[in-house]
């Protein structure tokens, strides 16, 4: 996976995803809005209103005294728990 960081602030994070569509994207962001301290989490994906970009772009808000990377990989590894415990329990059910 490739990131490319588009914009780095003390409360705000733009970051291009290479490679990833809406499935991933609508999961990291559900994962975001549930994180402690993000304000706003959205992407943008639509070539036309953004330039002809087509990888998705995520921004990030998050409220004082929360950093956006913090966040971001806080979500990401509540990605990772929740896919994991899918995973154990569809091979348990099997």
């Amino acid at each position: 996976m490739d990131l490319r960081v588009i914009e780095n602030e003390e409360t705000e994070l733009s970051i291009e995803i290479a490679g990833e569509d809406h499935t991933f994207m609508n999961v990291l962001k559900g994962a975001l809005l549930e994180t402690e301290g993000v304000a706003a989490a959205t992407y943008d994906m639509n070539p036309e209103q953004s330039g002809g970009q087509t990888d998705p772009i995520l921004t990030i808000k998050t409220e004082a005294g929360t950093a956006p990377l913090d966040a971001l990989q806080s979500a990401a590894k509540n990605v990772k728990d929740k896919t994991t415990a899918f995973r154990d329990a569809f091979q348990s059910a099997a």
